[in-house]
């Protein structure tokens, strides 16, 4: 039975992650350029957001407390509304302004609304990076491996040595685009989860200023 010799040529480099970028044409080198500047943009926002929504429980509890332990109305209004710094206060202030049922209802949830827009600021930019980035990274495999088709057309050779570091190259493309999205994807929802438990407590806190100004009307 006759064999088939197979060629095994080592590559010139070894494959690392900084010889994959810089044997990269420009156009993929653009891609994983773009992708490494996503992960890090998420993670930024991701860290920020965290921070600030950590921050937003504390005083929502802190205000929930003060709200339900018997202290006066005019007590709240000084410490919170007259100079307002937290989503709770600028609700309670905005309520203030015509203390009835009706008022309350829609000045408090119109400015709960507000506050819960502000928050969500930068949520869009993980939903968007979780969902174009593994497109964006599939863009480079695509070109990467049309380079690598057409290097092998151009040496006629099909050794290991011309097509894994093509390959290798395209495939890395792929891999930064799931290494972007993968993490924005698990921050978005998780971020979101926070966002919606604050936003029960904000609107909820509506609804009690709006019960309590029904009665005192």
């Amino acid at each position: 039975m006759e064999s088939v010799a197979v060629e095994l040529a080592s590559p010139q480099g070894e494959l690392t992650i900084l010889y994959l970028f810089m044997r990269a044409d420009i156009v993929v080198k653009a891609v994983m350029a773009i992708l490494v500047f996503m992960s890090i943009w998420s993670w930024a926002i991701a860290i920020e957001k965290a921070l600030e929504y950590r921050k937003a429980h504390a005083r929502a509890v802190r205000f929930e407390n003060d709200f339900w332990s018997g202290a006066a109305l005019d007590d709240l209004t000084k410490r919170y509304a007259r100079d307002p710094r937290e989503p709770f206060g600028r609700v309670l202030a905005a309520a203030l302004r015509d203390w009835d049922g009706f008022s309350v209802a829609k000045s408090g949830g119109a400015e709960a609304g507000r506050e819960l827009s502000k928050m969500e600021k930068g949520l869009g930019v993980l939903a968007s990076i979780g969902s174009s980035a593994p497109f964006i990274g599939l863009f480079g495999t695509v070109w990467g491996i049309m380079n690598a088709f057409r290097a092998i057309a151009t040496a006629e050779n099909t050794s290991l040595a011309v097509v894994a570091p093509g390959i290798a190259e395209a495939l890395f493309a792929t891999a930064l685009g799931l290494f972007a999205a993968i993490p924005a994807v698990i921050f978005f929802n998780a971020l979101s989860s926070n966002l919606g438990k604050y936003a029960a407590k904000l609107e909820g806190f509506v609804d009690d200023l709006t019960a309590l100004a029904s009665r005192e009307s």
